[in-house]
This record gives C-alpha cells, structure tokens and sequence, in this order.
C-alpha cells in the first residue's frame, strides 16, 4: 500500500496540469531565466547548498537558460519574518524571492494561492520515490506546496575531550546522558564542578515540549494553541526547569556552535545539522586553545522510555510567477537537486537526510560515502534512530510560527528570572531543594500565564 495516497493525489492534480510540460514555456540558452532564492543551510562563506547551486547554475541550469541567484542565507526564523514583511508590501521590504526555504508554517505567511504547486510540474512518477513521511507534509490538501531537499532529526552532540576529563573527575558515566533525567542531573553536576559554567544549550524549548508531550501521551497543541494545563506538560517541564534554574542549561539567546568555541557550554541538543557548525578546537579565557573530539548521541528519552523525536528541517517552496519560464526552472532545479547522486552530496556535507527512498538506503548501507568521520559517527547514530525512535513532524496550524516563537521566549524569560532568584535566595542560606521545587513550580504558573496573556 505504500505511497497509494500520495499516488492518487498525485495523478488528480497531474491529470489536469501535468503531461511532460511539453506544453509549458520554457527558458533556453537564448531565453534565459534567473531565480532568486533564500536559504537556511549553512552561511554566506560556508554553504553546501550553495555549492550545489553553483553545480547546477554550472550544468544543467546553463544547458537549459536557468540560473539560480542565492541572495540571503540565513536562519529559518529571519526567513519567516522577510517572507512576511514582503507579502504584507512592509516598507523597505524586498520583493518575494522566487525560491526559498521554510518550514510548512510559512504557506499561511505567504499565502498559498501566491505558491507555486509542485505537483502540477513533478509527474506521478517524479513523485513516488521520495519518501512518504517527507512528501506528505508538503502537501496542504491536494497541492504539494513544499518539496522535501533534505530532513533532519535532533541529536545530543558532546564534545568528548572534555566530558571526559569531567567525568574522570567526578564519577558520571556517559551512559546518564541516555535520558533526560540523567542528562539534566549531569548538567547541574558539571555547573557545580566547572565552578559555574553552563553544561548544554537546547536550542528548540519548543520542539523539547512537543515531543515530551507525545512521549507522555499529551498533545502539546491542542485547538491550535498550547496546551500547558495537560499534566503531561508539568512532566516535561519540571526536569527542565530544576536544570536550568540551577545552572546547568544556558537561557541566552544566540547559536551554541559560538558557545562550544569558548567553552561556555560542552553539549547542546539540536537538529543533526548542527554538526556542521561543530568546533574542532575550543579557546579559553586565557588565550589557550585545544583540539577536541565531538560526538554525536541519540536524543535522550524520557522516563517513559518510550523513544521519540522530532524529524525536521524546511522544503523547497517557490513562489508562482506569471512568467512560465520561472516556474518551469524552479522546477528544473528542485529535480536537479532531489536526484540521487546530487541529494546525497548536499546533505552528506550538512548533516542532513536525503529525501528519497533510494538515497536513503544507499546512504545506510554505506555511511563512509559521508567524507568526515563525524559525519559518519553522526549518520551510524542515526541510523539506529531511525530503527528504534517514532518521529514526529511538528504541527501545523494558524500562527504556528508566532507561537513557537513567543514560547521560546516565554520560556527563557521566566527560568533566567527563577534563576536569579534561586542564587540571591540560596546565597541567604536557605534550603537549595526547597528553593528549587518552588521556583520550577511557580516559573511553571508564570509560564502559563504569559502564554495565555499572547493568546
């Protein structure tokens, strides 16, 4: 039965658009067409996706008139805000870039009948190797608005060297990072023992909750807004909260890979393309500077011990054009890039999955074809995942994208405030444990309150 559904939607929209393009415009040599684009993987001077695009722009982008423009890199949340500032015409806006990627959210954002239909130029056959969990998510009924280029899910990474020395030191054994009661216990062991530094910074408090939740058997969304009254939520929340509120967990704003290098934290949970920011050499206060190892872990489990996490990472949208020959070449390009040799040399070099189910497999049968050994340890790790945990794309629904962010907010700003308060109260003498239960359960109450007042 598998990809029955996506088939049938597939050829129902594809049967009125779609027969070989033969009769679209298409861009050539002599007609040529460029495509800007916005992206998230990796930075101006470091960017896979970049070299990729210079492969195609090089190949079959020449061959066929088709030039993709990549006019700003940068992260998916500054992507939603320009996507809204220029559907909304915001003052100082730029215009709509022709391709881009986001998360599924940014279809309300832009406006759906403003995006380009993927399936209206990917025929049926296109279309059924890439894989069903990817593919069903683009679609917003029977228009397939995102393409999947590449998924990821969240991993634990460490740098050893100094975990090591840590636990050599104390007693801690790697095997407590496992779950998330050992992890957060290590983290406020490591506070104590570094003399008050950061153990971890969990970049996504959001995707945390959610996945709590479906481990617990909640539903952190419900009706379209957070559901923090589930007492599934309080589970979540309380090892959560006692960590960070002691010290353990790092409430700043900002990218862990910049903390890794100055040693202000050792560990962060992330999306698995993180490793592609990972350090291999750590500077001190001193001017002092080590080589490290780093290593990549499975996402912890909760105390229910039932495995799970999150499959993330955006897709290709495109916004529709009166010009055909635009819509023809970003179709051109999201085939280029989707293909299999071409799809496993991007995301080999980000930390990425591909997207289809011949890629998939080839890269678990082989994980050397992934060029660093971090990469590999991270794709080994991976593919353990991949047996054992039940992942969950994150929900989609209307402010989706405001809400994710005002709860990441909410979140550090009530445990950095219960924080201060913990070390002005303890430094007084008073009982560490008592502060800490009441502090995790009145930062809850505040928590929800903030959330109610956005709502």
């Amino acid at each position: 039965m598998k990809k029955i559904i996506a088939l049938v939607l597939t050829f129902a929209i594809t049967a009125v658009y779609f027969s070989g393009c033969s009769d679209k415009s298409k861009p050539d040599a002599d007609n040529p067409v460029t495509l800007t684009m916005w992206h998230v993987y990796g930075s101006q001077t470091k960017s896979p996706l970049n070299d990729a695009i210079d492969e195609f722009n090089d190949t079959v982008g020449r061959e066929n008139g088709v030039t993709v423009n990549v006019v700003s890199v940068t992260s998916s949340s500054a992507i939603d805000k320009a996507l809204s500032a220029s559907a909304n015409g915001e003052p100082g806006a730029e215009d709509l870039p022709d391709l881009f990627t986001a998360y599924p959210r940014v279809a309300e954002i832009v406006g759906e009948d403003k995006l380009l239909y993927w399936n209206n130029y990917f025929s049926a056959d296109e279309l059924l190797p890439f894989r069903d969990e990817f593919i069903f998510e683009g679609y917003f009924g029977d228009k397939l608005l995102m393409l999947p280029i590449a998924k990821s899910s969240e991993a634990l990474f460490l740098n050893k060297t100094l975990f090591d020395r840590f636990c050599a030191e104390t007693g801690v054994s790697a095997d407590v990072l496992k779950t998330f009661e050992g992890f957060f216990e290590t983290a406020n062991v490591y506070y104590d023992w570094s003399g008050g530094q950061n153990f971890t910074q969990i970049n996504d408090f959001y995707n945390y909750a959610y996945i709590g939740m479906k481990a617990y058997g909640g539903e952190f969304i419900k009706d379209g807004k957070l559901n923090l009254n589930d007492g599934a939520f309080e589970k979540v929340w309380k090892p959560l909260s006692r960590a960070a509120i002691y010290g353990g967990i790092c409430l700043d704003d900002g990218y862990a890979a910049s903390r890794w290098k100055t040693v202000e934290i050792i560990s962060n949970i992330g999306s698995t393309a993180d490793i592609l920011y990972q350090p291999e050499m750590v500077f001190y206060p001193d001017n002092t500077t080590e080589n490290i190892t780093s290593v990549s872990l499975p996402y912890p489990v909760f105390a229910t011990n039932k495995p799970v996490a999150v499959h993330r990472g955006g897709g290709l949208f495109a916004v529709r054009s009166d010009d055909e020959r635009k819509n023809y070449g970003a179709y051109l390009f999201a085939r280029w890039l989707t293909e299999k040799e071409n799809n496993l040399r991007f995301v080999t070099s980000t930390g990425y999955l591909p997207v289809t189910d011949e890629a998939f497999e080839t890269l678990f049968a082989d994980t050397s074809i992934a060029e660093k050994e971090s990469y590999q340890n991270l794709y080994d790790m991976m593919n353990n995942m991949m047996n054992s945990y039940e992942l969950h794309a994150l929900p989609l629904y209307s402010n989706a994208s405001d809400i994710q962010s005002r709860f990441e907010q909410n979140v550090k700003l009530v445990l950095k405030s219960a924080h201060n308060q913990y070390a002005e109260r303890t430094a007084k003498g008073e009982d560490k444990e008592a502060v800490l239960n009441e502090l995790s359960a009145s930062s809850l109450e505040e928590l929800k309150k903030l959330s109610d007042k956005d709502m």
